[in-house]
């Protein structure tokens, strides 16, 4: 199995070990963060949603105006191979692809060659030990751009606010419109209300068109869940008789915490198990690429 040290990434069009990667210093993507990412979950050898993630991947970047370089078959393609090379059985995929190259100028000229950049992280994220215990969440002001559900590279507003979680000892943190939950700094959130409705912010330029939102959406309405995509407020939240947030990096995570107050009932409740267990079940049905 490869490690940090001996990873296998697929860089401006060549599978190459990342310890020896390279990509030009006038790059707009590291100039400007003018580019957008997306990143896949690999569990047991398994593509998690991957076509979904490669769709809402062409979509942002025909939102900032770039040419997706390759087909849905091309990036598959890739990912499978990096998986191999790397002997991925569990982890993390992420394709970054920015407008290209050219002299330092926030106007660009039309027809740049985009830079792609993928590489794969190892985890096993089915294999959280706060799926049993519940997680803990901060809240902080929302201080990201206005084009939130575009994935955006320039993340600098998400890096303090996982800096803050870091020095608060939690697992998360909720962002903040006023009294408003928007999103996690990298999760969607989640609640269940007293009437048992499972309740989700609606998707629009304020968030962020979550992959396993919207799996976990499915799988509650086969449920019977009664769905309901609204903005809710903190009062929501510390009200809520379950909470709790998804990523395609932790799949689901039961909240049990919030800004130092108890919430769902200080423990993981029975909605969220089923469904993430339902998650992991549909999981298994797919097909194997490294067994």
């Amino acid at each position: 199995m490869s490690t940090v040290d001996n990873r296998i990434g697929f860089v401006m069009g060549k599978f190459v070990p990342l310890r020896e990667a390279v990509i030009p210093v006038m790059d707009r993507g590291f100039l400007f963060g003018d580019g957008v990412y997306e990143v896949t979950a690999v569990i047991e050898g398994r593509l998690v949603d991957n076509d979904h993630h490669l769709r809402r991947l062409d979509r942002s970047l025909a939102e900032i105006g770039i040419a997706n370089p390759f087909s849905i078959e091309k990036w598959t393609g890739v990912e499978t191979e990096l998986m191999r090379r790397n002997e991925l059985r569990n982890g993390l995929i992420y394709i970054q692809v920015s407008r290209g190259v050219a002299e330092r100028a926030f106007q660009y000229k039309d027809g740049l060659e985009p830079t792609v950049v993928m590489f794969p992280q190892f985890n096993r994220v089915q294999s959280n030990p706060v799926i049993k215990t519940g997680g803990r969440i901060i809240t902080v002001p929302d201080l990201r751009w206005a084009r939130r559900d575009i994935k955006s590279t320039s993340l600098l507003a998400q890096v303090m606010a996982k800096h803050a979680v870091k020095q608060a000892g939690v697992n998360e943190a909720w962002m903040l419109d006023g009294d408003e939950i928007t999103e996690g700094a990298s999760s969607t959130a989640f609640i269940v209300s007293a009437s048992n409705e499972l309740i989700t912010r609606n998707l629009s330029q304020d968030i962020l068109p979550g992959i396993t939102r919207r799996t976990i959406i499915e799988i509650a309405k086969r449920h019977g869940l009664t769905i309901v995509e609204r903005p809710f407020s903190k009062a929501d939240v510390l009200c809520a008789t379950e909470v709790f947030y998804t990523s395609a990096s932790t799949i689901a995570v039961p909240v049990i915490e919030m800004d130092g107050v108890s919430v769902g009932g200080g423990a993981p409740g029975p909605v969220f198990r089923s469904l993430y267990d339902a998650y992991l079940q549909d999981v298994m049905q797919l097909p194997a690429i490294i067994s």
